[in-house]
């Protein structure tokens, strides 16, 4: 009696069969098991915090300039209120501001330069350190980048009380600095000498309520490593594009294929064995960075998955367009390059600040990293991410039937 073979059944023998030729490829091999290492190392490596402090370097020292022209005014009758008054004038009291005092203008200029290191110690005592001199670093101190520092004249705010015009303030600037930083913080030392001078500004703000539009994340800036996350995952994803193209391409220049449709196997088995082995694959392995990088939450694990299934899938379906497509496996190479670059473009255009282009976000991955950001990086829930994912289901099945249709017509050639 002759045993009827199911579909079930050939689909097993042939996932089988993939995966002992995957686990053959030493080159992909080798690749995934560096990708599944090296991202959780690299994704810890990466800085977990944000400093909203602007670091000001200023000379002479506050205590200086307060004294000083709190003496100078004394002589030149200034009444004891208004000195009083001076005396009390705190430069430091911003918020989001350090200030680093410098005892003249030469040692500041170095501080700027880098010539001349500055080191904060933790309960906040400024160590100078010399690097040519040979001194040591001080322990555990934490090093304070100097991008910009203000030198005033030491009769600077006793000038500015009189009404003084034309007054010499030179604003050190270092060569990595933004020119919007150097233009904050003459700003600021104007808005010092209007408060010195006890002078209104000649402009009237609104509210800070009346100006911020969007989300303001003024004190919630959200660190690197976070941002980076969906980033990570969707190279993961992507990664797999590579092997799978390389299987499909090496069983059709082998024609590995016709001889295993000789077997009880049909295409649509083939075609079947090779969307759950790439989507298996591609979803496992961006789960296993998922979970390392702590991304899946009680909150999100719905959409993650969801979202995970589609990207996995989608890239299936693109595999199975440049195995279908690739001659030789340079061919396959290229192809897969000319597919994924341009589907990395929105992982990079999302996470940038500013708006996205609308070319960009007719990309297929575009809805993909744009789920992966406002689930992994903002919190968002399903009402964020259904109108993306609905979108991505679309390119979906566009680029799967477009995979499936080439590799039918390839395999039919044969």
């Amino acid at each position: 009696m002759k045993r009827t073979v199911t579909r079930a059944a050939v689909i097993r023998a042939l996932l089988r069969k993939d995966l002992v030729l995957y686990a053959r490829d030493t080159v992909y091999l080798v690749l995934t098991l560096v990708v599944l290492l090296a991202t959780p190392l690299l994704f810890r490596a990466i800085p977990d915090r944000v400093d909203e402090e602007l670091v000001l370097a200023v000379s002479p020292p506050v205590r200086v300039l307060l004294e000083g022209s709190a003496s100078a005014l004394e002589s030149l009758g200034v009444p004891e209120e208004e000195i009083a008054r001076i005396r009390q004038a705190d430069l430091s009291a911003q918020e989001g501001l350090l200030l680093v005092e410098f005892a003249d203008a030469e040692q500041l200029r170095k501080a700027v330069e880098g010539t001349l290191q500055v080191w904060r110690t933790p309960d906040g005592e400024f160590v100078f350190r010399d690097p040519a001199s040979g001194e040591k670093r001080p322990k555990r101190a934490r090093r304070v980048e100097l991008q910009v520092g203000v030198a005033l004249p030491e009769r600077f705010v006793a000038d500015v009380a009189q009404g003084k015009r034309g007054l010499e303030v030179t604003v050190y600037t270092n060569a990595s600095a933004p020119p919007e930083l150097r233009r904050a913080v003459t700003s600021f030392v104007r808005e010092a000498a209007y408060q010195i001078a006890g002078e209104a500004l000649p402009v009237t703000f609104p509210s800070e309520k009346e100006v911020v539009v969007g989300v303001d994340r003024l004190g919630a800036q959200i660190p690197v490593r976070d941002k980076m996350r969906p980033m990570l995952l969707f190279i993961v994803l992507m990664m797999e594009t590579y092997s799978l193209a390389s299987l499909v391409s090496t069983e059709v220049i082998e024609r590995t294929v016709t001889a295993v449709l000789v077997t009880p196997a049909k295409v649509s088995d083939v075609i079947a064995a090779k969307t759950l082995f790439g989507a298996l694959v591609s979803f496992a392995q961006a789960l296993f960075v998922l979970v390392l990088i702590g991304g899946l939450t009680a909150a999100n694990w719905s959409i993650m998955l969801v979202v995970l299934i589609i990207g996995a899938v989608m890239f299936t379906g693109v595999a199975l367009f440049v195995g279908a497509a690739g001659k030789d496996f340079m061919g396959q190479l290229f192809y897969a390059m000319i597919f994924t670059i341009p589907l990395l473009v929105p992982a990079f255009a999302v996470l940038l600040p500013g708006s996205v282009a609308p070319w960009v976000r007719v990309l297929p991955s575009y809805p993909v990293i744009d789920v992966l950001v406002k689930t992994t990086v903002y919190g968002g829930g399903w009402r964020e991410a259904s109108g993306p994912l609905a979108y991505a289901v679309v390119w979906l099945v566009a680029l799967y039937g477009a995979g499936v249709l080439a590799l039918r017509r390839k395999v039919a050639s044969l």
